[in-house]
């Protein structure tokens, strides 16, 4: 449910933006600067969320974020210029990065204790979360301003909050069997530390493709391959649903066939994906490459930060989250810079990059005796 409100919200203020960009009477590289904030203010709690959650554990941790996410979406229709924004989008961002960081944190001691690898399962919450809040959003945009959406959205949140939170934190998070040399705070030594951060460039080089996919891919149909506004819009949709259709199918795909295959057989996926998407000379082509390259990332992100905090605890989820997020944070500029360069197409084939290079890290990390039991 966590999961599933998060991507709830998160789109529920995506679509809102062209509003508040009106109402705000910013240009675009103002608005730009402002979005920055949510960006900014989620690593920024994503460096210290899992401290808090070793602290005080991560279930009340995500109660806690839930309802400040929840308080903080009414936020951003109360500013009046780009700068207070960005101001008020530091708080959300805030918000956003620590229910993220939180709510994985107790998903990995989930994945630990049933000894089966469903976290993909949480992400796929999070993605149809996501299409219903998006999907809602369109919905409302023309008959609801955006200061009354998003205050019914702080209504629900609080409303998922109450229900479910007094469940979480019933409950503490479930300890699963280790090794009696991991009993209390866990010390990594290098080679672990290595690994953490290893499974944090591979969430970098999914998010990336993320990012890059839900900035441009709409531009790239329409300038480069003359698809109708519609069709256009369709390249991310097919892309986030197959994503998601993927992210369902991830526990049954990694019981079969194991988690280093799974990540390596996703970045070799959507690498091809990616280059026929990019380099297509039609648009149905390029929409087939789409879809294929959504399927192929769906485990990639998940599964690595799912590594990492099996590693690490929450300190890991903290710091492969950060470096995932980082990727977002990279993409769409790189590919205006690199379009601006050379083209386009061209700057959307290093996602197809990024995602094989995600595979080889992947294959060549080496494993801990933890994970190969995990194996």
């Amino acid at each position: 449910m966590f999961f599933a409100l998060d991507g709830f919200m998160f789109a529920g203020w995506v679509v809102r933006i062209p509003a508040i960009k009106q109402q705000t009477g910013s240009s675009a590289s103002d608005l730009g600067l402002a979005l920055l904030g949510v960006s900014a203010g989620a690593v920024v709690t994503m460096v210290f969320t899992g401290r808090l959650c070793r602290r005080f554990g991560s279930h009340p941790v995500t109660v806690v974020s839930a309802v400040l996410l929840s308080l903080s979406i009414v936020l951003p229709p109360r500013a009046h210029s780009a700068l207070s924004l960005g101001l008020v989008l530091l708080v959300f961002g805030g918000a956003y990065g620590a229910l993220n960081v939180s709510m994985n944190s107790a998903a990995v001691d989930l994945v630990a204790a049933l000894r089966r690898p469903v976290i993909s399962s949480f992400h796929a919450a999070f993605s149809l979360g996501g299409m219903a809040g998006a999907g809602l959003g369109g919905l409302v945009a023309g008959g609801l301003s955006a200061t009354v959406h998003l205050l019914l959205l702080a209504g629900v949140g609080l409303l998922v909050t109450a229900v479910a939170g007094p469940a979480l934190l019933r409950h503490p998070a479930p300890v699963p069997d280790r090794p009696a040399t991991s009993a209390g705070p866990r010390r990594l030594d290098a080679g672990a530390r290595r690994l953490v951060v290893l499974f944090g460039v591979i969430a970098l080089c999914t998010a990336y493709g993320e990012g890059a996919m839900a900035d441009w891919s709409a531009l790239h149909l329409t300038q480069d391959l003359d698809a109708a506004p519609g069709v256009a819009a369709a390249g991310y949709s097919l892309f986030a649903l197959t994503m998601t259709v993927g992210r369902l199918s991830g526990t049954a795909l990694m019981e079969r066939l194991g988690q280093t295959r799974a990540l390596v057989g996703g970045g070799v996926t959507a690498a091809l994906g990616m280059l026929l998407g990019a380099l297509a000379p039609t648009v149905w082509a390029a929409l087939a490459g789409f879809a294929v390259a959504g399927l192929g990332l769906a485990n990639i992100f998940p599964v690595a930060i799912g590594r990492a905090g099996a590693l690490a605890g929450p300190g890991g989820v903290a710091a492969a989250s950060t470096l995932g997020y980082g990727g977002m944070l990279l993409g769409p500029p790189a590919i205006g810079f690199l379009a601006d360069w050379f083209s386009l197409p061209l700057a959307l084939t290093t996602v197809a990059l990024l995602a094989a290079a995600a595979a080889l890290i992947a294959y060549a990390a080496p494993y801990t005796p933890a994970q190969r039991a995990g194996e």
